[in-house]
């Protein structure tokens, strides 16, 4: 079957996968241990992993912000949002071994642990969200969502922004414009829209938005596919980062509801105290959404996600859903501890305070070169984009530059946008004044000795 794209939802030819990624001869500038290991792992994995920067690195152990390679340097890890509460956090390895020397097993027995954390897990989201769903990653979730959403409202089409990522099962990857053209996915279903940009003058991206959503949702309508739901990264983190000013998105939700559709929100990459402001990023804009999908900061680096939704949505579809690793004691275990860190090390407040020392830093080292066109960012998730101080013009090989200089002196980042032109910088919950220092600092060297002037 050949591909269906609609005309104006042309999906992007970079994928984040190609962002940041290895790509030079293994013989050149690396040692002869990461040659190794890149030959094998091409050899027995085939084409379809990448690795990340210039000169891949090879880790094998971590503690809190940062992580050690095999040669036995220490790296500040300014990327990693798996490891939401902190690499190797004890309590997080003594609830997985603890349950795991119990019983691990799958949800059609009885067991209080996944009801546990269900129950507080709803708790910290608004009411009407009362069930949950969990899985074993966020694609799996964000799946579900869409088969929920299509049940509830008998519609297929489903709108994302024009570069967002959601997962990687075939119907998710359709609703993922960034990762490219696939011959075996149907997107005729999907309709993009462009995520907003940071308004120079404060002006409000909302109303602009919720046009364009009135827009596609006409299209889905008028094609005889209609419109099912508004699958959304609430930060855009995919589209480049975008989180201010918070609220914008209020009208473009009235609109979703307006039609009949659902207001699907990823909280993979923005939840869990990321933004600073509350644990999950859509609640910032003041909205209300159907269905929640949750992801890798979840377990910490163990597999568990979830889908969380409105029980009306399932009242009279007769959905049932069955994962056999979803949801398990173990992964359970892993997820509680997780939350139970979040809430007693204070780590939204950490994100924010955090966060607020991060950005102004950031702000202040634009000030003095000319290569960043632009900071954005809440909490302990930012963006810094690059173009060329004499043309204007978009400059991924200075954010290159920028992400392997960083590497070379101790700190892992990586880059994110349409033309991989801005640094990624989202590090675990954890990170402090100490370590949020050391990435302004070692940035500003950075920035002196790998740009030109």
């Amino acid at each position: 079957m050949t591909q269906q794209i609609h005309p104006g939802n042309v999906r992007s030819a970079v994928s984040p996968l190609d962002t940041n990624a290895f790509g030079a001869d293994p013989a050149v500038g690396l040692s002869a241990r990461a040659a190794d290991l890149l030959d094998r792992r091409r050899t027995a994995l085939g084409p379809g992993y990448r690795a990340f920067y210039q000169r891949p690195i090879e880790v094998v152990r971590g503690e809190g912000a940062y992580l050690w390679s095999g040669d036995g340097e220490r790296y500040l890890d300014m990327y990693n949002n798996v490891a939401s509460v902190g690499h190797a956090n004890p309590r997080v390895i003594a609830a997985v071994a603890e349950q795991w020397s119990l019983i691990n097993t799958h949800t059609r027995y009885l067991h209080e642990g996944i009801l546990k954390y269900a129950e507080d897990l709803l708790a910290t989201f608004p009411d009407g969200l009362d069930h949950a769903v969990f899985t074993c990653t966020g694609s799996e979730a964000n799946d579900l969502a869409i088969r929920l959403a299509r049940e509830a409202t008998r519609r297929r089409g489903v709108i994302v922004t024009r570069y967002a990522y959601h997962g990687g099962t075939i119907a998710v990857d359709a609703c993922s414009p960034s990762t490219g053209e696939q011959f075996s996915v149907d997107s005729s279903w999907v309709r993009t829209i462009d995520a907003p940009a940071t308004p120079s003058d404060g002006a409000d991206p909302g109303p602009a938005m919720a046009q364009q959503i009135r827009e596609k949702i006409g299209e889905l309508e008028s094609s005889g596919i209609g419109f099912a739901a508004f699958l959304l990264d609430s930060s855009f983190s995919s589209d480049g980062l975008v989180t201010a000013p918070a609220g914008f998105l209020a009208p473009v939700i009235d609109a979703v509801h307006q039609a009949g559709g659902l207001f699907i929100a990823d909280e993979v990459q923005p939840g869990f105290g990321r933004l600073g402001d509350s644990l999950w990023g859509h609640t910032r804009h003041g909205v209300t959404a159907d269905l929640v999908t949750l992801g890798k900061p979840m377990g910490n680096g163990f597999p568990v996600a979830a889908t969380l939704f409105r029980p009306e949505l399932v009242a009279d579809t007769g959905v049932a859903y069955f994962n056999t690793f979803g949801g398990n004691p173990v992964a359970m275990a892993a997820a509680q501890a997780v939350l139970d860190e979040i809430r007693d090390r204070r780590l939204v407040d950490n994100s924010h305070q955090q966060g607020l020392a991060l950005q102004a830093g950031l702000k202040g080292l634009a000030t003095g070169c000319p290569w960043i066109a632009e900071v954005r960012g809440a909490g302990l998730f930012a963006a810094v984009e690059f173009a060329d101080p004499v043309t204007g013009e978009s400059a991924p090989e200075a954010a290159s530059a920028i992400v392997n200089g960083l590497k070379d002196r101790g700190v892992l980042v990586s880059t994110v946008g349409p033309r991989g032109d801005a640094l990624k910088i989202r590090p675990p919950l954890v990170v402090g004044e100490p370590e949020v220092s050391l990435f302004l600092e070692t940035l500003e060297t950075a920035l002196a000795e790998e740009l030109p002037i």
